[in-house]
């Protein structure tokens, strides 16, 4: 009898606190057209400047990867 009183108060317990765990799902965005189009400019200015920074770290690799050219005099006698 004991056992079965626990299992009840414990089951009440947590019937009552599972909808506090549970999240609402709704989100407060009121950010319209403008926000929006300034935080892809701000992208496009970043991708702008990552750009050229990538292009000069392969240019870096691919001269390591290579080596030292030599130049090589040719003399026609």
């Amino acid at each position: 009898m004991k056992a079965k009183t626990i299992a009840t108060a414990a089951a009440s317990f947590l019937a009552t606190v599972t909808p506090v765990l549970a999240a609402t799902g709704l989100r407060v965005d009121n950010s319209g057209l403008v926000v929006w189009a300034f935080l892809g400019l701000c992208a496009l200015i970043v991708l702008a400047q990552l750009m050229p920074a990538i292009f000069l770290l392969f240019g870096m690799v691919r001269g390591i990867v290579q080596g030292e050219k030599k130049e090589v005099e040719v003399s026609a006698e």
